[in-house]
């Protein structure tokens, strides 16, 4: 019993220990919540002290009460503000003082937002941050100077609004200036090439980098923004030419997405979806860059200026011909000739200029035909849609098709795949019998492939072909009939003699009939008609071609004259020929030296075709009657009673070349011998000879050299 109640008694002590330390322990956080909560009502009142000195502050009053009285320290005022008794406040004027607070002027708000500064909570740094914008004393907040401006309104009322003036910056001479410029210029460069260098050298891992490098499109500095601009957008279109694969990319499909792949494959998908997603970035931004400067927008940001347009859109112009001809085969090359067929008919030349070229070699580099048929497809749309109304170097650009048949099998060579096949030295060198006789094997499949191959993309492009040609006829037939007064329609015979070999026997009937109506003249025989009309009107028009620059129409004389007496000089009389040849003798006197030369190249082909024309190198007469300069109709002008009397003052040409065919054409034209031309010139025809020797750029080819001084004899050293 005694144990059992020592034991008990020690159980009431220990649990009478356990209590005390419980007690001192709710006591302890009794304390500390009593102070924190004091601590707090404290904050809140030195917040609304600070409160109500801002609002006093706002409250108009003479100027003397700014003033503080002598002896008064700031430090004695903000003492005096905490022993004002807010804890004995009732709760109403808290609320109202605290509104009070909240509709103070802007000058104690956060002016990056709207709301109150004393709405929310905030921690140390910000506290301090959004007080320090507060001015300790009105009178002391006029150091700046202000610009009041209209004030606002939101939820709470009318919020006034300002801004501080800007001090002037001391002015730089313009010296300082285009040296400051080069330096930020030479910088950018410096950053351009960098990041350039880097996605070039390893394209898969550096692909977020054009995302960086188009940004610098945007530059916002107005000294450099313009060279800038250009200098990346001329960097992207040559880092997309390199680093562009061969093939197409197309979406990944939704099993694509989820499928498990390997490291390499998935870095190369990455690499592909960046790619495709830059490259259509920066073809909107060139999109964009054009549409500025054809709708004549006026950018927010004045980093570039208004006349500034002008350039940056032919380099984006520029640009994007380059990757029109640089990736056919690429994503977004349709959207390229979208954008480029409508400037063609540009009224900037420069412009227009490019496109017309650009699609121009497109034509001629396009094997299969495909880029083709597309651009063609958006020119038959803008030809109708502006209703007749473009250039008519817009159609001229369709000569440059490549749909020719002997072009046809020369392409179908060089897009065959070539597969490199051993010789039987290296076979019997290098293989066992039943090794070549596998690899014989082998060989033969692969031709046959290969064979088969070719067969299929022939029939592939001549589909196309066919498909582009109905379509060009198609533009070509509906000026015909619809635009006979358009200045497209020499640019329209133009390109139906050009693919006449490819029309379509059905059209045929449609087509006589309207060149029937242009030219006034029955068509009974297609192919032994004599159109002597053709040959008044040319003959005519002769003495009214111009003599000086521009001379292109000679160009087309020079056609006219090679499909008309060369081509068909077995449907052409004797007397129609020497017609021709002396009025051109004539011509070859009144025009430029390029121009003289094709002609004189012209006659001496005229020479050739009909060799009896040496009656006039001859001076005796050659029937009765004389010879009728005056008269229009190459029949009946007695061109056999003239002589090429001009080819004797053309030898004495200042153009060494002209010499050169006066002398030859007036020994008759010999084939060989010393007076043969050279075969430099003998070969070349006619209008490459007038391309060639032309005088465009005020220099003559070859160089003409320069009348010899003559010295005058004194009278004193005479004789």
């Amino acid at each position: 019993l005694k144990t059992s109640k020592k034991i008990n008694i020690d159980m009431i002590i220990n649990l009478l220990r356990t209590s005390g330390v419980k007690l001192e322990n709710k006591l302890k956080n009794r304390q500390m919540k009593q102070q924190n909560v004091a601590k707090k009502q404290r904050k809140e009142q030195k917040r609304l002290r600070q409160a109500v000195k801002g609002v006093v502050s706002d409250m108009p009053r003479p100027l003397e009460t700014y003033r503080s009285p002598p002896g008064e320290s700031e430090e004695e005022e903000e003492e005096f503000l905490e022993s004002l008794p807010t804890d004995m406040m009732e709760d109403d004027d808290l609320q109202q003082m605290t509104s009070l607070a909240q509709r103070a002027s802007f000058i104690t708000r956060d002016l990056s937002s709207c709301g109150p500064v004393h709405g929310g909570k905030k921690r140390g740094s910000e506290v301090v941050r959004s007080y320090e914008k507060v001015p300790r004393k009105m009178a002391r907040t006029e150091e700046k100077e202000v610009i009041h401006l209209l004030p606002i309104k939101d939820k709470t009322g009318l919020i006034p609004q300002s801004i501080e003036r800007e001090v002037a910056l001391p002015q730089l001479t313009p010296a300082q200036i285009e040296r400051l410029r080069v330096e930020k210029i030479n910088q950018k460069k410096t950053t351009i090439g960098s990041l350039g260098s880097a996605i070039v050298s390893d394209p898969i891992s550096s692909v977020k980098r054009l995302k960086e490098l188009r940004g610098m499109l945007m530059e916002a500095d107005p000294s450099v923004a313009v060279t800038v601009r250009k200098l990346v957008m001329v960097s992207l279109m040559e880092i997309f030419k390199d680093i562009v694969p061969t093939y197409r990319i197309r979406p990944l499909t939704a099993a694509e997405k989820t499928a498990k792949v390997k490291k390499e494959t998935r870095q190369l998908r990455e690499f592909e979806e960046g790619l495709v997603s830059q490259y259509k970035f920066y073809l909107e931004d060139l999109e964009q860059t054009i549409k500025d400067w054809k709708q004549k927008k006026k950018k927010r940001s004045q980093a570039v200026g208004f006349q500034s347009y002008r350039g940056l859109a032919e380099v984006a112009v520029r640009c994007l011909c380059e990757l029109l001809l640089a990736l056919p085969h690429f994503n977004f090359h349709n959207n390229i000739i979208v954008v480029l067929v409508p400037l063609m008919t540009d009224p900037d030349r420069k412009v227009s200029a490019m496109c017309c070229d650009a699609f121009r070699k497109l034509f001629q580099q396009d094997k299969v035909g495909g880029a083709s048929l597309a651009a063609v497809r958006v020119i038959s749309g803008l030809v109708k849609s502006l209703n007749y109304n473009v250039k008519p170097e817009v159609l001229r650009t369709l000569l440059s098709l490549r749909i020719k048949e002997v072009e046809m099998k020369k392409d179908l060579e060089a897009t065959a795949p070539k597969k490199k096949f051993m010789n039987n030295k290296e076979k019997k060198k290098n293989l066992s019998r039943m090794q070549r006789k596998w690899q014989k094997a082998e060989e033969k499949l692969q031709k046959e492939l290969l064979e088969a191959e070719a067969s299929e993309s022939k029939e592939k492009k001549i589909k196309l072909h066919t498909e582009t040609l109905n379509i060009v006829f198609l533009v070509y037939f509906r000026i015909l009939k619809k635009a006979q007064k358009s200045v497209l329609l020499p640019a329209v015979l133009e390109g139906l003699a050009n693919f006449a070999h490819l029309i379509n026997l059905e059209f045929f009937d449609d087509l006589l009939n309207v060149l029937q109506n242009l030219i006034q003249s029955g068509v009974s025989d297609v192919l032994n008609i004599d159109p002597l009309n053709f040959y008044s009107q040319l003959y005519q028009m002769l003495p009214r071609l111009h003599a000086g620059a521009p001379n292109d129409d000679v160009i087309i004389l020079l056609r006219c004259l090679d499909a008309m007496l060369t081509r068909r000089r077995k449907q052409v009389s004797l007397q129609r020929a020497m017609a021709f040849i002396k009025r051109l003798s004539m011509l070859s006197l009144h025009v430029l030296p390029n121009a003289s030369v094709g002609i004189l190249a012209a006659s001496r082909a005229a020479m050739h075709s009909f060799p009896k024309c040496d009656f006039l190198l001859d001076n005796e007469v050659q029937g009765s009657g004389f010879y009728l300069p005056e008269l229009d109709q190459p029949e009946h002008c007695n061109a056999q009673n003239t002589a090429l009397w001009e080819l004797h003052t053309l030898q004495r040409h200042y153009h060494p070349v002209v010499r050169r065919f006066a002398v030859h054409l007036s020994l008759g034209a010999p084939s060989d011998g010393s007076a043969a031309l050279s075969v430099d010139l003998s070969r070349r025809s006619p209008v490459e000879l007038f391309h060639d020797y032309s005088v465009r750029d005020m220099t003559f080819n070859p160089p003409v050299a320069p009348p010899a001084s003559k010295k005058k004899v004194r009278k004193s050293d005479a004789p």
